[in-house]
């Protein structure tokens, strides 16, 4: 036991060792933490990640992003710290609806609700307390569904709770010093009416745009114009709430948040609530400035127009790890997300998975499906690529996963889903991604004379092969007709091949799509396309 033991500390200190020289972004950025607490844990005892939520629309991936790349972080602190610590996830549920997002129902009745808190607003969906409790517990079954060790906060109960009461007085004694930070980012005309806090009228139930005077900042009390009356009120007990960039500067002081990542677009905000943060008289967190996801036509992809895809989307044609793989990578680099990527996304982790356990620890460290796993990377493989199920079920119309099962069996002898459970999950999203996404798309076309010829040869090759034929061996005999076949480069035999038998312009790895799909149901595609 006492070997173990050792074995084990030495495997921990080896992992801690690379993970401080990585150049892999989580371990880069568990870095900077290490760096802001070398004397050990702080004084409440943890270090506090935190991703911020603003429930005006549906949560979509890039909201989800954040928390996992936010783990991704924890994690790699973890790996090379012993500080406890701890991922808040902040719903700002108190903010005023400013517009009806295009993507939910019952929109009239929401447009009747503009510039309330979207905790006082009905759910247009009708199964929640609140649009914002709606939209607050999507995110949740998100977070939940991937398993992530977090604590859920809603703005709503800590303003009502009394946990922001001395945050939101000292806010008030250093009025006039927020002031001096915010007014010169602002245009002349905002300036005019620009106050840190926004007091929640008592008669309108609006989050109000107003200059506001404060009375007493001990006690928490300001004044206001509403509806042209002088209106003496409280900031506490969820009477007001705090312009976001104070509001999130509060946060930080009044939490002790230590880490949080937000997008590039949000970079002066960063700057100013860092500011300001300061003037509350403490030190802003730790972060990190990703790139925005866009769109398939390039555009940022925003919470009221709708345009994102939501998680349930992906995982309708991908995997989970595939969402994560993808991502993880490149945080800095602004990339697309659409369904389009889902293929290539899904084979793309596999093949990262499958290179892992043979990788030195350094590769391993900079591998993301150590960071997708948290370093227990599961040791299973695929028989068959996502990108050869997909040709295979698309040549194969209205096909079940019974069907496909049967198929595989011509590919690989011992296919079953219990052999390869990861398998089986699959087959049904590429039946999925295939019955609504390729099969519109494919036109098997009629070949031309010299294609015809060359199919007609690889049909008389394929006679002559037993059934269970390898993969090579097919492939060898296809290679040899595209360079003896009288094309002008071998790749206008496989596009050829792809355009006339499967429909596409792209396509597998021929020898490995005839051995799966059965030599006898290939000859029978290629009847079909002389015959055309």
């Amino acid at each position: 036991m006492a070997e173990q033991e050792r074995k084990g500390n030495a495997q921990v200190d080896e992992l801690r060792a690379a993970a401080l020289e990585s150049k892999a972004w989580p371990y880069e950025e568990a870095r900077k933490l290490l760096k802001r607490y070398p004397d050990g844990a702080p004084a409440k005892g943890y270090v506090l990640f935190e991703t911020g939520y603003g429930p005006s629309g549906l949560p979509h991936i890039g909201t989800f992003n954040e928390v996992l790349r936010t783990t991704m972080v924890r994690h790699a602190f973890e790996a090379i710290s012993d500080i406890p610590t701890q991922l808040i996830a902040f719903s700002d549920d108190m903010d005023g609806l400013r517009k009806v997002p295009d993507n939910v129902p019952n929109r009239e009745m929401l447009s009747q609700y503009l510039g309330k808190p979207l905790t006082r607003i009905p759910d247009p969906f009708g199964c929640h307390e609140s649009f914002a409790h709606h939209n607050n517990a999507m995110l949740r079954q998100f977070l939940d569904q991937y398993g992530f060790d977090y604590e859920f906060a809603s703005s709503t109960e800590y303003y009502t709770s009394g946990k922001f009461d001395d945050a939101l007085k000292n806010v008030l004694r250093h009025y006039d010093a927020i002031m001096d930070v915010m007014l010169p980012t602002l245009r002349a005309e905002r300036r005019a009416t620009y106050s840190p806090v926004l007091p929640i009228s008592p008669t309108s139930g609006i989050v109000l745009q107003v200059p506001v005077e404060v009375i007493d900042a001990d006690a928490g009390l300001i004044a206001f114009e509403d509806e042209g009356e002088r209106v003496e009120q409280s900031i506490l007990g969820c009477r007001a709430k705090l312009q976001w960039k104070v509001d999130w500067a509060m946060r930080w002081v009044a939490l002790g948040v230590d880490y949080e990542m937000a997008g590039k677009d949000l970079i002066d905000s960063v700057i100013q609530s860092g500011k300001i943060a300061r003037v509350l008289g403490a030190r802003p967190p730790e972060g990190f400035n990703y790139e925005m996801f866009l769109d398939e036509h390039g555009e940022k992809i925003s919470k009221s127009k709708g345009n994102g895809l939501s998680i349930e989307q992906w995982l309708t044609y991908g995997s989970e790890e595939s969402l994560a793989f993808y991502i993880y990578r490149e945080p800095r680099k602004a990339k697309s997300l659409h369904l389009g990527l889902i293929p290539r996304a899904v084979d793309d982790y596999w093949q990262f998975r499958g290179n892992y356990p043979a990788q030195p620890l350094k590769e391993k460290l900079g591998n993301p499906v150590h960071h997708i796993h948290n370093g227990d990377v599961p040791t299973s493989t695929l028989p068959v690529t996502f990108g050869l199920l997909l040709n295979l079920v698309g040549v194969m119309a209205e096909a079940t996963r019974e069907q496909v099962w049967g198929y595989l069996a011509n590919y690989v002898p011992d296919a079953s889903p219990e052999r390869y459970p990861d398998l089986d999950p699959l087959i049904d999203r590429a039946l999925a991604y295939a019955r609504d996404f390729v099969a519109p798309t494919l036109h098997r076309r009629a070949p031309d004379a010299t294609e015809r010829t060359a199919l007609e040869r690889l049909d008389a090759e394929l006679a002559t092969l037993p059934a269970g034929a390898s993969a090579e061996d097919i492939q060898n005999i296809v290679y040899e007709i595209g360079k003896t076949g009288g094309f002008a480069e071998l790749r206008d035999w496989f596009k050829a091949l792809y355009e006339t038998l499967l429909g596409s312009s792209q396509g597998p790895r021929m020898g490995s799509f005839i051995a799966l799909y059965g030599i006898d149901n290939s000859r029978k595609l290629i009847a079909e396309a002389l015959a055309r």
